[in-house]
């Protein structure tokens, strides 16, 4: 194939018949998903794609992006069709899922999104909007009533632009017209993210005025469930190697395609209000208890996930594959992995330990994936608070420092908030964190040279909760990392606290 050869676009007369997945989409909408990135699309998508081949339903997915027109203009014009991209080392499977009956954008089309949650056929709404998009309080604990476009929608100012605004609005159309009961169903990675969801739509819901409030208040109980779940796939962002590999393998052109490692992992509590698809045909794994899978997959890959992200970008490393090909960095993602993530969690009865672990290591070895450290660096002050405080926590408790859990902090911060004179170099420089203006100011108002005096005022402005003000050790020694990473580099400030962790007592599982 030259240069020059005019290929095809993607849809549903130009699908090679080889190419599997769906012929077509499926005739009805039974789910609204709010998020329509990369991940969805390469996760729940394909989900719900193989468990309709096994039982076909009503599960159509109307899909919702926030405010990005790209993907949904982009799936409407090749007719809800996209590729993904499973691609490792030793291949690449390319299939086209076409489980989406529309796309939608609600910055564009806010009355059309509330209609589709409101509509008598939605049995679930379904959501992957990033631990950010929950406009969740670190300082409260819950909905962040203060925020201007919380208060915004609370007020009803024009159509709502939070995701909580938009299901508790959605939601109440559907309880004026009388609608089914419905599952609302988070895919994030939040612990307890269907517990979380369920407190900040009550919260949002018990903040609106009296008249509007009371009649929804107790349809919520009894019409609408929120089960937990637990996801898991490495998805990166689309770049034009997986377009031309899209166009190599099936000779047509994709603007939208979705690359995606062969694992997949979807667990959830099976608790829905209106049905749902078979998606136990489609690989997913249904419990009564989804915390202890949350937990080894945050802390054991999400946790580690990171350490790995701040220590590559810091040496320079713009993939992942690229930093635990490091000697230091796989040694320091061991060294938290083993020595304090694991002891904080129990590890489910159905997961080999050493298997996972190995898989874990694997994936992030992944060269062909390619996964950069600045996605995976981002939003840190929101994904560090999930990870980070109650494992720390754990430790210190015990009278133990959890010596790479203190590098995981230092690292994020040397990354998002590098001392003045200091440059952690491109790619910490390009991860995107909202807390990272707030960092700045404190640096900047420290004491001149102080890192524990910094590190000491982040911890207070409850970047990661509220318990590690109480041990200055903890602040003592991320300053004392920071310190290192700054003078003598990453692999230095890793080595430290390998050095320190071997020191150390080790807990008993």
């Amino acid at each position: 194939m030259t240069a020059m050869t005019v290929l095809p676009r993607l849809g549903a007369a130009t699908v090679p018949a080889r190419t599997a997945g769906r012929r077509r989409p499926p005739a009805e909408t039974g789910i609204v998903h709010l998020g329509l990135g990369n991940f969805h699309r390469a996760h729940q998508a394909v989900h719900t794609a193989a468990a309709l081949a096994h039982t076909d339903g009503p599960w159509g997915i109307l899909g919702v992006a926030g405010r990005s027109v790209s993907v949904a203009r982009a799936m409407r014009e090749q007719e809800m069709r996209y590729a993904v991209v499973e691609i490792s080392p030793g291949r690449t499977h390319v299939t086209v899922p076409a489980v989406h009956t529309g796309a939608l954008v609600a910055a564009e089309q806010p009355e059309d999104v509330l209609d589709a949650l409101a509509a008598p056929g939605t049995a679930l709404i379904t959501m992957t909007v990033t631990e950010h998009g929950y406009t969740y309080s670190p300082r409260t604990h819950g909905l962040d009533l203060d925020a201007p476009a919380v208060r915004a929608d609370l007020a009803g100012d024009g159509p709502p632009r939070t995701t909580i605004g938009q299901i508790v609005r959605g939601l109440q159309r559907r309880r004026r017209a009388n609608a089914a009961p419905v599952t609302v169903l988070s895919c994030d990675n939040l612990v307890g993210n269907g517990d979380q969801t369920r407190r900040l739509v009550r919260e949002f819901t018990e903040a609106l005025p009296t008249a509007e409030r009371d009649d929804l208040t107790p349809w919520l109980e009894n019409a609408v469930a929120f089960p937990n779940s637990m996801v898991d796939r490495i998805v990166p962002a689309t770049t034009d190697v997986y377009r031309d590999a899209v166009a190599a393998r099936l000779g047509v052109r994709d603007d939208v395609p979705v690359p995606a490692e062969p694992f997949s992992m979807w667990v959830m509590e099976d608790r829905f209000a209106a049905g749902r698809p078979r998606w136990e045909h489609g690989g997913a794994l249904f419990t009564d208890d989804v915390e202890p899978y949350e937990l080894l997959k945050l802390r054991l890959l999400n946790g580690t996930h990171s350490l790995i992200a701040y220590l590559g970008a810091l040496d320079g490393r713009g993939t992942i594959p690229d930093s635990i090909g490091r000697p230091f960095i796989a040694e320091a993602a061991r060294g938290v992995l083993f020595g304090d993530y694991l002891p904080s969690l129990a590890v489910p009865a159905d997961i080999e330990l050493d298997a996972y672990v190995g898989q874990l290591f694997e994936r992030w070895a992944n060269t062909a994936l390619g996964h950069r450290t600045q996605q995976v660096g981002s939003d840190g002050s929101v994904k560090l608070r999930q990870r980070v405080p109650e494992p720390a926590l754990l430790h210190l408790r015990a009278g133990r420092m959890p010596h790479h859990l203190a590098l995981t902090v230092a690292a994020y911060l040397c990354c998002v908030a590098p001392p003045s004179g200091f440059s952690p170099g491109p790619h910490a420089a390009a991860m995107v964190d909202p807390a990272r203006a707030a960092l700045t100011g404190i640096a900047d108002r420290a004491p001149s040279g102080s890192r524990t005096a910094f590190v000491e005022a982040v911890l207070e402005s409850g970047l990661l909760g509220d318990g590690l003000t109480e041990y200055p050790d903890f602040a003592g020694r991320v300053a004392e990392l920071l310190d290192v990473l700054v003078r003598y580099g990453p692999a230095a400030a890793a080595a430290d606290a390998t050095r320190a962790a071997e020191a150390e007592p080790r807990p008993v599982r």
